[in-house]
């Protein structure tokens, strides 16, 4: 199987439990929620996306013929250093293009890895860190994980019946759009009310990180 990746880079996760941590992200292309093209933005299930995913004509992008391949991108990027390799395999939706190939070549690098996925499709049973960031309007099959990120607000979204989800770790991040200030407060005033969530900031936007 060959694999569509939009870009390819070394830099440090910018959100969520893994925040700080040195990782090599691939973003996949394509989305099943939403096509990527500003024209169909309207009429999306996920209209907020702030990533570009398509086409693979991003830095470090392409189309891999395979796993080896993709993967030998992946330590090109890291280095040479065998110590706490991390991938994080995004998109777009990742799993559209996930399977027990990268996963096995991945881990035969030393590559711990995780994946952040709208979970509209099942995550691969060998990933090492599940991040599922729920959009409203989606069917959500998976609903267990070891971190769940909520962009918020989203209509038609109740944080609380999320959190009978099965998952370790509950995250709520302010939409960055026009109203992001007003934003910043709902999701601390929620986080106040409900301690079973933790506040997550986009720390790579900050530090003007990829």
């Amino acid at each position: 199987m060959s694999y569509a990746v939009k870009e390819m880079f070394r830099t440090l996760q910018g959100e969520g439990v893994q925040a700080g941590r040195r990782a090599v992200f691939v973003r996949f292309a394509g989305c099943n929620l939403w096509s990527g093209r500003e024209q169909d933005r309207a009429t999306a299930v996920c209209r907020f996306c702030d990533t570009d995913f398509v086409g693979t004509d991003g830095v470090g992008g392409g189309k891999f013929v395979d796993a080896a391949a993709l993967v030998a991108a992946v330590v090109g990027f890291w280095g040479p250093s065998l110590d706490r390799r991390f991938v994080v395999l995004t998109g777009g939706e990742p799993m559209l293009q996930v399977d027990d190939a990268i996963v096995d070549a991945l881990h035969d690098a030393g590559f711990m890895i995780a994946i952040e996925s709208n979970g509209t499709i099942p995550a691969h049973p060998g990933l090492d860190w599940v991040c599922i960031s729920p959009k409203a309007g989606s069917n959500v099959v998976q609903r267990a994980g070891d971190e769940l990120k909520l962009v918020w607000p989203q209509a038609a979204i109740d944080p609380v019946a999320l959190e009978a989800w099965d998952f370790t770790h509950r995250l709520i991040q302010p939409l960055d759009d026009a109203h992001a200030a007003a934003h910043h407060q709902t999701c601390i005033d929620l986080v106040m009310e409900r301690p079973a969530w933790r506040l997550s900031l986009q720390t790579h936007k900050l530090l003007g990180l990829r």
